[in-house]
């Protein structure tokens, strides 16, 4: 049954006419709390995942739930329809467990808070967060088991409970639940902070509220909800064809052998409304690389996308979800059924983006991104210091790396950048402070962004030095199915991991593992994926190939790529470029809108050669689910 909203003043809100200069601070007053959430959060937070890489995700949501600034959609709709208890003043919501809530967080590490935001007796306003921890408990440090069979073997899951009940805090719920996790300061500290960031904006709207009114404050609201609908749903109409249009692409593997999976969508309309529809869509893994997608989450990626592709002055909110109907088949990867690990959902989450992409890219090639977004990179080092000069100490770190970016129709993709653009690297410094290890290598991987018009991002070649025994795990994809090229646009190269041994010997690993060990002295290459490129890298300036090389970006062998004969002193030899390009012209055939690189087929066949591993085996179900056989 609905949550119970309890208001002493259920006196409904008068919608009024707001003239555009009071719309526009009320708006851009908005957009400053939610920057100001992320600003406490990481001044009191202690992790690294959020406090150095900011994984955390505000919101700041109307008082029917729907969201007005933020990033990753609003859950509380969905969350209100089905909560069976009571939302007063002075409640504070605090959950984890992805099936409570249908996927709005998406694994157990995720913590959100939610508080109702009251005034004068009447609700006016909802402010949520929710930040990675790095640890809640479960069979593995870092809580997050490629080889999970269940969602129990990911640690601690807290359905929603109410943390501050009237005013009073849950102390026992708290010790309750740091008892479960192997680093209780962490956890207590982020929990914290998400806590603080959520108040600091109830305090911002309160004082908004104030000082427009309420019945204003809430008229802006709605209004800016209503010209997001309004220009998403001119922009649909514009940007997606009644036709239907399809794509797919693959995660490499889950780890335990088996890949790849298949992640399929098709994409129509009919008439205002935008059919995304994810039939033919693998079914779910027996490991952890499921994705519970949440439907409103995935129409704020599909609007999140549109708008920065077609015109980034749209608000995000979520005014245009009645343009957008999603349909994902349950028991498939992306809608998977309980209780499915989903701990490793990251590489699925990642590869959305790129189907995005080359969704909305087939009718308008010109507005085409290449692949890249593909995964977000995870290592986990943990053991016991035990240096001479030190008392003996745990550590455990979890550290999220970063692929190279898309080609792009504006541009090259940036070298070694996250896909979230709030997300940053942790510093080598704060590591080496911190951690037992040294960081001997932070670069770009030359030549691993795709050639194109428009060079994909390079990824990132960061080498690690073991300075304790411990353990390290690799959550990465990208190594098996390359990111695609557009336009004409070449493959961006393939992740892998090398361990140097303290023997001297070296040890090609693979981009899914956890519980290696490793000694002092031992070295870890961290190599991730390249973007794919965009257009045709004939096109592409031979002097900017040229200055590329010399900033190694691009080597000499890889600017052949481009059609380019570079001279002794890395400058442009025109004549033999010019020469090269009329045969490189004149040898190929027309160019593909997509180039995917080999077939799945032909990389079996040459992966070990290729990448130093064993090709995936292909996953087999016993039974297929009525809605992949109505896809074939």
């Amino acid at each position: 049954m609905p949550a119970e909203i309890i208001q002493e003043n259920s006196e409904p809100f008068k919608e009024i006419d707001l003239d555009p200069v009071t719309l526009d601070i009320i708006e851009n007053a908005l957009r400053n709390a939610r920057i100001e959430m992320d600003a406490t959060l990481v001044r009191t937070a202690m992790s690294p995942g959020i406090r150095e890489q900011g994984d955390a995700f505000p919101l700041i949501a109307d008082p029917a739930g729907k969201m007005i600034v933020g990033q990753f959609g609003s859950f509380i709709d969905g969350f209100l329809k089905t909560f069976d208890g009571t939302i007063e003043d002075g409640d504070m919501i605090f959950l984890s467990d992805p099936y409570s809530c249908d996927g709005a967080v998406s694994h157990s590490n995720d913590w959100m808070v939610m508080l109702p935001v009251f005034k004068d007796g009447r609700l006016i306003a909802y402010t949520a967060m929710f930040g990675h921890q790095s640890d809640i408990g479960g069979s593995v440090v870092g809580s997050m088991p490629i080889g999970a069979k269940s969602i129990f073997e990911e640690g601690v899951r807290i359905p929603p409970v109410k943390i501050w009940k009237k005013g009073e805090y849950n102390d026992d719920l708290m010790k309750l639940v740091m008892h479960q996790t192997r680093k209780p300061d962490w956890c207590q500290a982020d929990l914290n902070a998400l806590i603080a960031s959520c108040r600091v904006a109830s305090n911002r709207l309160i004082e908004m509220a104030e000082r427009f009114g309420d019945d204003v404050y809430y008229s802006a609201t709605q209004e800016l909800l209503a010209r997001n609908y309004r220009a998403m749903k001119t922009l649909l109409s514009q940007a997606v064809a009644t036709e239907k249009v399809s794509f797919e692409d693959y995660i490499c593997d889950d780890g335990m052998g088996y890949g790849p999976y298949k992640i399929k969508c098709t994409m129509w309309r009919e008439g205002e409304k935008v059919i995304l529809d994810f039939a033919g869509t693998d079914p779910q893994s027996v490991a952890s690389i499921n994705f519970l997608l949440n439907e409103n989450m995935f129409k704020m990626f599909f609007g999140i996308y549109m708008i920065m592709v077609f015109d980034p002055q749209i608000l995000f909110n979520d005014g245009f979800y009645d343009l957008i109907d999603v349909r994902i088949p349950e028991g498939s990867l992306l809608k998977p059924q309980f209780p499915a690990a989903l701990s490793g959902r990251t590489h699925a989450l990642g590869r959305i983006f790129d189907i995005l992409g080359g969704l909305l890219g087939q009718g308008t090639p010109e507005f085409l991104n290449a692949a890249g977004f593909s995964s977000s990179p995870h290592l986990f080092y943990s053991g016991w210091d035990e240096r001479e000069g030190k008392p003996r100490e745990w550590f455990q770190l979890f550290q999220i790396g970063f692929g190279g970016i898309p080609g792009r129709p504006m541009g090259d993709g940036p070298d070694g950048h996250s896909l979230w653009p709030g997300f940053t690297n942790v510093p080598n410094e704060f590591l080496e402070r911190y951690f037992p290890l040294r960081i001997e290598r932070y670069e770009t991987e030359v030549d691993s962004g795709g050639a194109g018009l428009n060079r994909g991002g390079n990824g990132i070649h960061m080498t690690y030095r073991f300075l304790a025994d411990g353990a390290i795990a690799v959550h990465d994809d990208r190594w098996f199915v390359p990111p695609w090229g557009v336009n004409g646009g070449r493959p961006g190269a393939r992740a892998r991991k090398i361990l140097e041994r303290v023997d001297g010997s070296t040890e090609i690993v693979g981009n899914k593992i956890e519980d290696l060990p490793v000694k002092a002295g031992e070295q870890l290459h961290f190599i991730t994926w390249g973007g794919g490129g965009w257009g045709d890298p004939l096109e592409r300036d031979s002097e900017l190939v040229a200055l590329e090389i010399r900033q190694g970006l691009v080597s000499i062998e890889g600017a052949r790529e481009y059609g380019v004969i570079i001279n002794e002193d890395i400058t442009v030899d025109q004549e033999g470029t010019d020469k090269l390009r009329a045969e490189l012209k004149a040898s190929r055939g027309e160019l593909p809108l997509f180039d995917c690189g080999p077939s799945i087929e032909t990389l079996r066949e040459n992966c070990e050669a290729e990448t130093g591993l064993p090709a995936p085996i292909q996953p087999e179900w016993s039974e297929k689910p009525e809605f992949v056989e109505a896809a074939e």
